[in-house]
């Protein structure tokens, strides 16, 4: 299975024709993450990977395989492997408890009896003859004969390293040692920074042998040859530490970590969760030729390896995505695995929001069509603006969306609500549909109804649109701006009347946002029907009591809180809105209530608000960061639980989410969160459903064809 991360590349700003900046789309590089498959028998927990001549070389506790033409051939080991190294001829040595051999051969080395008792962490092949062990108690040196290194003798030995001049470097738990010349001295005492606190981890040479790089407490350095030392730390962005390994590929340098693995090229790249690791536990990194990397971990290898993409092609793979996982009679959601992570478990059932998300990816259907006039956006679009009128035709009540609705024969799950919901009968008895519906199916309706009719829709289907609007704002309207359930009662949200925005206190967080809401539902629907009942009520809720004001506050932001859940009922009505009330006195009042929305969730770095701003301000709206975002993206869509609370990186937020979960002062990247969408919060820190979902991409596609269709994307 492939998971994958997009990276920045290159881009160039153009001017286009709506006014706004245009981004340049370029092919730009991911990385893939593919399990490798295991040596027969193996349990999983490889130690060492080395790339030899003969074949790249695993090491487990138990045995030693090579894969070779895409084949592993093993050898058990007769003795528990508890450290593997490579000679200067590629020769893979396996240290046991009591000696040092190659398996295979009758070559072997006996550990001295103090080590032995020691834990043995780390060995080096400093030459042809001189082998080094660091354990739990100090440095054994063989060269015939064992010795031990008096000067580190009482401390623990993590790592070592030869430079260009051959100098000897050690990572201790007191301090960095350096070899010169057969004299020893611990830089700790001379050079070294006092926050190292004499504790080092890793060593790895660059360029050429002739900069060392070492891993401390808190930090990771470079003691260069040409005295252009560096450190990096959190506030350079490195994401976690200590680093147990340094590893190169190229030019870029690598991490492992007791929490993942860590990529620094041009920036820096976390590698954490199932996404990307079968387990977190970093045990080796191994560079390979062609450029690609195999991380191991206890549980296997993951392969990670960069290619080239454009957004179109990412684009084309979500609609495979949809097409295999979560079509459920033309609604269009999330998927459910059986299996957490298991693709071939995935199910589709129904969903409480089938209606708004399915009007999401009708959305972005049109725009696609209007774009690329291709006959499978056609298709797509078609069939979910029928789902969308169906959701209104199986509850028998003129006006009145379902949630969701299921043949009658299908086996429906119960709302995980905690506000009742309830399952009916179709009038024709063939359907069955879902009632409480949400003020998100009106706006999703209203908003991508008016898109299929612009985009798509033939003369026939224009009517079809048409009367569906009439019949949607016709019930609001009639009544008094609620919309009515199935037991005569108004549904929990669908309330937009003036009595309860204007003067109920239990509805203060909706006054802006359903003002906001019903305003747009009144110009569309005029709009596109002509009828002047919904002009006459525009101008009730707006010259009595005062809706105009009510929606320049529709962004409940600082000092209230913010609800991402409700990002989509903000900013949707602004499209019908902006474009319909057009020479209204109001239309700044309304401009300026989208601006003062954009600002609030600017930090958020969410592409579908920055492009519906750049498309209904006329000005770039952060289009680069959108498509920075737009190739970040996961096309692993399984909504893995993804952990970034412990990260030195992400700047804490002192205050929690509005649920109560901490998060981070900027959003966490999007590689390297769980799979989101545009109700989530992207600074939630921790965050991820365990693999137990697959999002459908409508976050994506909707962005990026509407993107294209403004000609923001090139």
């Amino acid at each position: 299975m492939y998971r994958i991360v997009f990276f920045l590349v290159c881009h160039s700003i153009f001017t286009c024709r709506t006014g706004t900046a245009q981004v340049k789309e370029n092919y730009f590089l991911q990385d893939i993450q593919q399990p490798v498959p295991l040596p027969a028998g193996s349990a999983g927990n490889i130690l060492r990977l080395f790339d030899t001549p003969d074949g790249i070389i695993a090491v487990t506790p138990k045995a030693i395989a090579v894969y070779a033409n895409g084949k592993w051939n093993s050898r058990v080991l007769n003795r528990e492997c508890i450290v593997a190294v490579a000679d200067m001829e590629h020769r893979v040595w396996v240290i046991s408890k009591d000696k040092a051999w190659i398996p295979g051969t009758k070559k072997e080395i006996a550990l001295p009896p103090p080590a032995q008792k020691d834990t043995i962490l780390c060995a080096l092949w400093e030459d042809n003859k001189t082998l080094h062990i660091g354990t739990s108690g100090g440095l054994y040196t063989w060269n015939g004969k064992w010795s031990r290194q008096n000067e580190i003798n009482t401390t623990r030995v993590n790592d070592m390293v030869p430079d260009a001049q051959h100098r000897l470097y050690v990572a201790t738990m007191d301090g960095l040692w350096r070899k010169e010349n057969n004299k020893w001295q611990n830089l700790d005492d001379v050079v070294m920074a006092s926050a190292n606190e004499r504790k080092y981890f890793a060593l790895a040479t660059g360029n050429d042998g002739a900069d060392v790089f070492f891993s401390a407490l808190r930090s990771v350095g470079c003691i260069a040859g040409n005295g252009d030392h560096k450190v990096w730390s959190s506030v350079n962005g490195l994401p976690y530490g200590p680093a147990k390994m340094i590893r190169w590929s190229g030019n870029d340098m690598w991490l492992g970590t007791d929490k993942g693995a860590i990529k620094k090229d041009t920036a820096w790249h976390y590698y954490n969760g199932k996404r990307w690791l079968s387990d977190n536990q970093v045990n080796d990194i191994l560079a390979l030729k062609n450029g690609a990397v195999w991380i191991a971990t206890p549980e296997g290898i993951n392969e990670i390896k960069q290619t080239s993409i454009t957004l179109k092609q990412k684009a084309d793979s979500y609609e495979q995505t949809i097409a295999l996982r979560h079509n459920r009679r033309g609604l269009i959601n999330i998927s459910r695995l059986s299996i957490p992570g298991d693709l071939s478990s995935s199910k589709t059932q129904n969903e409480d929001n089938d209606g708004l998300w399915t009007a999401c990816y009708l959305a972005a259907s049109c725009f696609r069509y209007a774009v690329t006039k291709e006959s499978a956006a056609l298709e797509s679009a078609v069939r979910t603006f029928e789902a969308l009128e169906r959701l209104e035709t199986v509850s028998g009540i003129p006006g009145y969306p379902a949630r969701s609705y299921a043949l009658a024969s299908d086996q429906v799950v119960q709302s995980r609500s905690p506000h009742p919901k309830h399952w009916h009968s179709s009038p024709d008895g063939k359907w069955q549909w879902l009632d409480d519906t949400s003020s998100d199916e009106i706006t999703g309706h209203l908003f991508a109804l008016s898109l299929f009719y612009e985009l798509v829709a033939d003369d026939t289907q224009k009517q079809r649109v048409t009367g569906l609007i009439n019949r949607i704002v016709t019930h609001i309207v009639d009544h008094n701006f609620l919309l009515i359930d199935f037991d005569g009662l108004p549904t929990r949200w669908g309330i937009w009347n003036p009595d309860s925005l204007n003067h109920s206190p239990h509805r203060m967080y909706e006054r802006g946002l359903n003002s906001l809401q019903i305003l747009s539902f009144l110009k569309t629907a005029f709009h596109y029907t002509g009828n002047k009942k919904f002009e006459a009520a525009y101008q009730t809720l707006t010259e009595q009591h005062g809706y105009a004001q009510n929606a320049l506050y529709a962004k409940m932001f600082g000092p209230f809180e913010n609800s991402h859940s409700d990002d989509i009922l903000n900013f949707f009505p602004y499209y019908g809105l902006l474009r319909y009330a057009e020479g209204d006195s109001y239309h700044p009042l309304y401009v300026r209530s989208l601006e003062r929305s954009w600002n609030a969730v600017r930090s958020d770095r969410m592409p579908v608000w920055n492009i519906i701003a750049s498309a209904l301000l006329g000005k770039n709206c952060d289009l680069d960061i959108a498509l920075r975002e737009l190739q970040q993206y996961p096309l692993d869509l399984i909504d893995w639980s993804m952990e970034n609370s412990h990260r030195w990186d992400l700047l804490h937020d002192p205050l929690p989410d509005r649920q109560g979960k901490a998060q981070s002062v900027m959003p966490v990247p999007s590689a390297e969160s769980s799979v989101s969408r545009w109700n989530t919060n992207p600074k939630q820190l921790n965050s991820g459903q365990g693999g137990k979902t697959e999002e459908a991409g409508t976050y994506f596609l909707f962005a990026y064809w509407m993107g294209r269709y403004y000609g923001f994307f090139d």
